[in-house]
């Protein structure tokens, strides 16, 4: 179980082949460098393709709702004995940290400031009330219900093929009630295997990277004198490359849940913080406000394309993207929170995955970015500005420059960034190890080091050359085809639940 599978060798020298490409010069390959066929492929699809992406994310959210509410929600990841391995606290932290945490933090105040510039309803005049509402209630969107919904999708079919059917802890393994047997142990099934590992394997590699701009932004942006250069940069990967390689060496029950407890607290006490040091009632009003704005126009939101509209950019740069990049982080995300909810039922599963993150994320974003827009709209503070000219990776530090106390606030976020930076990455080389020895719940060390130095080198190096964006595209064109692995998915879940009711009283709970 433990042994290297073909997937890993095939995944290993195509990551070298695009790294190797990706460091091409454009003066070198001026029409065929990895920039710009990513990009024409990727316009292509989000143009040609957006109403599938907006139909499948809603799709699969439909799907784990009518589980939860069906007699399939009594059912036990895993034999009807078993108890869950983790609390409840360290649950929601190890789901949430590997989930979106980094995210969190490089975004809180830069999308919904952005939207507040660019509002997402055409006639909206920036910088207005109406656009204030929309842009908190489209961040609410983008990073709510829905992503949650496709790691659900993934992880409880995971979870449940491999705690309750014995099955290999692989995502080709899901399929065998649709595929059999057969085709799952064929080429089929490595195929579908080595699409999952191409898109955790550069879809984190891009976060790393994304991780290391932000951190050096913040240092320079806040530290008089310190320059925001390469060398920082690349400071920054080798010394988060060492922890998240010690980390992933302890194993799971050490760095990554002491990583994503220390994590939670460190994010509640800097949200906490920024609560009362920000305008405290505007920030409730506005969460309260917009998570209620959020709810009553769900539907309107999960169906919303622009065909009659002159520029329809919007839906797909922001919408379309995401919905695309969160498929493509569900086989990395799915597998962890897969491994660490044994023991708990469909329902309590999907309940926790669905409203935890997603009320904690939308009071986050109300925080950080109800502080930025209320710093604008009240009192004519220009962060915007810092972020055109800096980039979005120093929205959150020029906010804290106008709060009590902003300085030091400042570092406690860069020790953040830091703390998801290394447990993201923890739990990346984790999942790749699991991806690639047939679902191992236990990765050789070797096997993880590996993928650790194939991360953070593809991040290096692509930041030496500025070919990041390359990689995210190329990790989100991979989410096309995984999509359709995903209905197909749904479906095997669905007809395994159908058959397991023939032979359980799915009536009782904890079946």
């Amino acid at each position: 179980m433990n042994q290297v599978t073909k997937v890993f060798y095939i995944s290993v020298v195509v990551a070298f082949l695009f790294i190797g490409w990706g460091v091409i010069p454009e003066s070198v390959l001026p029409t065929w460098n990895l920039q710009n066929v990513t990009s024409n492929i990727q316009g292509f699809l989000t143009e040609k393709f957006g109403w599938f992406y907006l139909l499948s994310a809603t799709g699969f959210l439909i799907f784990v709702i009518f589980l939860v509410f069906s007699k399939y929600g009594n059912l036990k990841l895993g034999k009807p004995d078993d108890e869950p391995e983790y609390p409840y606290i360290t649950w929601f932290a190890m789901l949430f940290s590997a989930g979106m945490g980094i995210g969190l933090v490089f975004w809180g105040s830069a999308e919904p400031l952005s939207h507040f510039h660019t509002p997402p309803i055409p006639g909206q005049e920036p910088m207005s009330e109406e656009a204030a509402q929309s842009a908190m209630k489209y961040t609410f969107f983008h990073w709510g219900l829905h992503p949650w919904a496709f790691y659900s999708v993934l992880a409880l079919a995971l979870a449940y093929f491999k705690f309750r059917k014995d099955a290999p802890g692989v995502i080709s393994a899901a399929l065998t009630p649709v595929l059999g047997e057969k085709r799952v142990k064929g080429p089929l099934g490595t195929l579908i295997d080595f699409i999952a590992v191409f898109a955790t394997i550069f879809g984190v590699a891009t976060s790393l990277g994304l991780g290391a701009l932000q951190i050096s932004s913040g240092l320079a942006f806040t530290i008089d004198g310190l320059e925001d250069t390469f060398t920082l940069q690349l400071t920054i990967i080798a010394i988060v490359t060492v922890l998240f390689m010690v980390s992933a060496m302890t194993g799971l029950n050490k760095g990554i849940k002491y990583l994503s407890n220390t994590n939670v607290v460190l994010a509640i006490g800097l949200m906490v913080f920024m609560l009362f040091a920000g305008p405290t009632n505007f920030i409730m009003d506005y969460f309260t406000t917009s998570f209620g704005s959020y709810i009553r126009d769900l539907p309107y939101m999960s169906f919303r394309m622009t065909p009659f509209a002159e520029d329809s950019s919007w839906v797909q740069n922001w919408t379309i993207f995401y919905w695309a990049w969160w498929i493509s982080w569900a086989p990395f995300v799915g597998t962890f929170i897969a491994r660490v909810s044994r023991g708990r039922t469909v329902r309590e599963f999907i309940l926790g995955v669905l409203l935890v993150p997603t009320i904690f994320g939308a009071l986050w974003f109300s925080v950080f970015g109800g502080t930025a827009i209320s710093l604008e709209f009240f009192n004519d503070v220009d962060i915007y500005s810092d972020v055109s000219e800096l980039g979005s990776e120093v929205a959150l530090f020029s906010m804290m420059e106008n709060v009590p106390l902003g300085s030091i606030m400042s570092f406690v976020g860069l020790l953040l960034i830091s703390t998801f930076f290394v447990t993201s990455a923890d739990s990346a080389t984790f999942v790749l190890g699991m991806q690639t020895t047939n679902g191992s719940l236990n990765p050789k060390n070797q096997v993880k080091f590996t993928w650790g130095i194939i991360q953070a080198g593809a991040a290096a190096v692509l930041l030496w050359q500025g070919g990041l964006g390359a990689l995210q595209t190329a990790a989100i064109i991979a989410a096309f085809p995984f999509t359709f692995i995903m209905i197909l998915i749904c479906f095997s879940l669905f007809k395994t639940f159908q058959e397991e009711g023939k032979v359980v009283d799915l009536k009782k709970k904890k079946k």
